[in-house]
């Protein structure tokens, strides 16, 4: 009797049930790789001050989370 019962426990496994979550594709903000024209962006060039200028700018518009 010791022996069936030592079977039933391996034969009896607790399994979670699966639970599958709907994925939302949404679109990052950000740069469209299948619009975005690097070339032309790249003709258009900063000078280094301007580039500094351009991310001082968006680090401090930046929502910080505090």
């Amino acid at each position: 009797m010791m022996s069936s019962d030592k079977e039933n426990k391996k034969n009896n496994k607790v399994e979670e049930p699966r639970v599958e979550y709907e994925v939302q594709k949404t679109k990052l903000k950000g740069i469209d790789p299948e619009t975005f024209d690097f070339d032309a962006e790249f003709a258009k060039g900063l000078t280094p001050e301007e580039f500094k200028a351009e991310m001082s700018k968006r680090i401090k518009a930046y929502p910080w989370k505090k």
